[in-house]
């Protein structure tokens, strides 16, 4: 796969047939002794990925030819000097956020073909589930694994991205794909070209403004598709306990804000595996 447009979207730019984790294969390119050949915005890519994973050590498996796994790499410097690390938290985020507008031209693109597009065709909402999955219509299409560097000066951000799977192919039941959705398989080097497109200018302007989310805009775009806002939700915590509430807002270091139902207190999430509820 040739994928013109999305090279002309990444500092540099590799396909390979076959990859075990992009993530990998991007770090030990990022940190070897050719390490200055690859940029900040660099992109590995396949359509086949052996050994992907996932946050909470969960495993992503796709059938060949009908998903990307996409990872870039973040060298985020401002004013000459490396972005502080506390800052890194934000990425995750911001390339989720990336990930969401790509989605949304994909959908609203395929929703627009033909003579009468709008009649009987349904309305599909894209959404950002705090704080690493896209979400069509509630079933998840992307996720997103963030790896820092091992000098902290970086960090390698990976993306799966279900393109054309099937309903046989879905690795689960809450899972769907652009295909499904759209009713036709798009084109990977569009989807992918507008990602990286998304990624490169919100992180442009997030380090213009040396990190600062509100500075930046990135708060608000994100707060904008954001689909966790204003749920109910139930959080399992890196402790194994579970917060129960609604999700009402994200602070400035990005962490998710929940009102405790059981005694109405605010807490800050940082990290925590989120279930949206329904009732």
């Amino acid at each position: 796969m040739e994928f013109p447009l999305s090279r002309d979207a990444g500092a540099r730019f590799e396909y390979l047939a076959e990859a075990g984790s992009t993530n990998d294969v991007l770090v030990a390119h990022a940190t070897g002794a050719d390490a200055a050949a690859w940029p900040d915005l660099s992109v590995v890519v396949t359509d086949n990925q052996t050994r992907g994973r996932g946050r909470l050590g969960r495993t992503w498996l796709a059938p060949t030819g009908k998903s990307l796994a996409i990872s870039v790499l973040l060298r985020p410097v401002h004013a000459g000097a490396p972005l502080p690390v506390d800052h890194f938290g934000w990425f995750p985020l911001l390339a989720g956020t990336a990930m969401t507008r790509a989605v949304r031209e994909v959908v609203d693109a395929g929703l627009t073909v033909g003579p009468e597009p709008d009649e009987g065709r349904p309305v599909h909402e894209v959404t950002l589930k705090w704080p690493n999955d896209v979400l069509i219509d509630g079933y998840k299409v992307s996720g997103i694994l963030s790896e820092l560097l091992p000098d902290a000066r970086g960090l390698v951000i990976g993306t799966g991205l279900n393109v054309s799977l099937d309903e046989h192919d879905l690795p689960t039941l809450t899972s769907t794909s652009l295909m499904l959705v759209t009713g036709s398989a798009p084109d990977p080097d569009a989807v992918l070209a507008r990602y990286l497109t998304e990624l490169r200018g919100l992180t442009g302007a997030f380090l213009a403004a040396g990190g600062d989310p509100v500075r930046s805009g990135l708060l608000a775009a994100v707060r904008d598709v954001c689909g966790t806002l204003g749920a109910p939700v139930r959080v399992q915590l890196p402790g194994g306990d579970d917060l129960v509430g609604v999700a009402i807002d994200l602070d400035r270091d990005g962490r998710l804000i929940v009102e405790d139902q059981a005694n109405g207190e605010l807490q800050a999430v940082a990290a925590g595996d989120v279930t949206h509820l329904r009732y």
